[in-house]
């Protein structure tokens, strides 16, 4: 897997996307990691959709039983 960095705002962090994502438009999300959290947000909906905030104790979890 390679991830791609998306272009940003200077007011925004970071935002990442998965390979695996792809290019055709189907379903694909962004990541970008905070100091307090771990956000993710739909690609499709960029900056205008709902972002959800994840702990890192809870984004470690997730990632955890994602690789099993």
């Amino acid at each position: 897997m390679n991830v791609e960095r998306v272009p940003r705002n200077a007011d925004e962090p970071a935002w990442f996307k998965s390979s695996y994502s792809g290019s055709g438009g189907g379903d694909c999300v962004e990541v970008a990691a905070g100091s307090g959290a771990v956000f993710v947000r739909d690609s499709k909906a960029g900056g205008d959709g709902p972002v959800l905030r994840v702990g890192h104790c809870g984004w470690a979890a997730f990632v955890a039983s994602a690789v099993r």
